[in-house]
This record gives structure tokens, sequence and C-alpha cells, in this order.
């Protein structure tokens, strides 16, 4: 992990040296809502292993940043309408997301995951399997996408966190 953090320091700095040198306090957007890489606690501050990853960059780059929590379905648009300089929120790089904004090397790879209550009956995970049964997900995410394509047959019920 520590030998990604060092170039993905460098290519951020590349990146925002111009808004660096114009701005006194560097932004990062971050969901808030997606604990344990991102969340805000009960004293309202915003934390997790994303943020670290965030404040770690800023110190390596020498500079002030401030950590700022939008909901998922505006964070591109966020940095679009440049409410924060950065986003840092586990964010999936694809094609479509890469037609508006430019991604660094991933500083960390996950997969996606089928979770269900124990004695659910299920064996496998096939549209057929999962047919008519509701599965959730978090709305404007791969996630989504994915459980939208995979399973046409099942209900699939989207949430904003």
């Amino acid at each position: 992990m520590r030998n990604r953090i060092l170039p993905l320091a460098l290519v951020c700095a590349a990146l925002l040296s111009s808004t660096v040198a114009a701005a006194e306090t560097l932004k990062i957007g971050t969901e808030g809502a997606y604990p344990p890489f991102n969340f805000v606690d009960s004293t309202g501050k915003i934390g997790g292993f994303d943020v670290e990853i965030g404040l770690a960059l800023c110190e390596r780059m020498k500079v002030e940043c401030e950590v700022v929590a939008q909901d998922w379905d505006g964070i591109i648009p966020g940095l679009l309408a440049k409410k924060y300089d950065m986003i840092i929120a586990s964010m999936f790089i694809t094609e479509e997301r890469k037609k508006q904004v430019a991604f660094t090397e991933p500083y960390y790879l996950a997969a996606m995951t089928h979770v269900a209550p124990k004695g659910a009956g299920l064996t496998e995970f096939s549209n057929e399997a999962l047919k008519g049964k509701v599965i959730g997900a978090q709305s404007g995410t791969t996630q989504a996408d994915y459980i939208a394509a995979l399973y046409p047959d099942a209900e699939i019920k989207l949430y904003p966190t």
C-alpha cells in the first residue's frame, strides 16, 4: 500500500499544482456515508480510510486540506462545479466516468460481493435464482449498474446511501 501512495501523491501534485498555487486550502470531496472508507462521526468530523489517504497526500504535497462531504449522486457534478478540487471516495473507474474526470492509479482494488441472510436458501447467484427476489444497492453506483444488468428479473431497490 505504501508503495502506491507516493506515485499517487506525485500524480496528484502534478495535476493540482496550479490549483494549489491559487488556493490556500485544497478541498477534498468524499461521500461521508461509506464506512469504513468514509463516514461522518458523532462529532460531525469526516473520517475513514479514503480520508486518511487524502490527508496523507496533502501532507506529502505540503498543503492544507479540508474534507467536504457530498452525497454520492452529486460527487462528480460537485467536482465539475468546483465545490472541491479532487475526489477521494472509493470510486470504481469506468469508461463513462473517464469521460468526465481524470483518474489516478487506484490506491486499492475491491470486488463486489453478494450478501444474504443465513437460511435464505440461496445456493447460487444467477438471474434464475434471484428472479422475483429483492436486491438492494446504492443509487448511482457501479454495483447498481451491475445488478441491473446481471439480474433483470429481480426487483431492484436503490437507496441514497
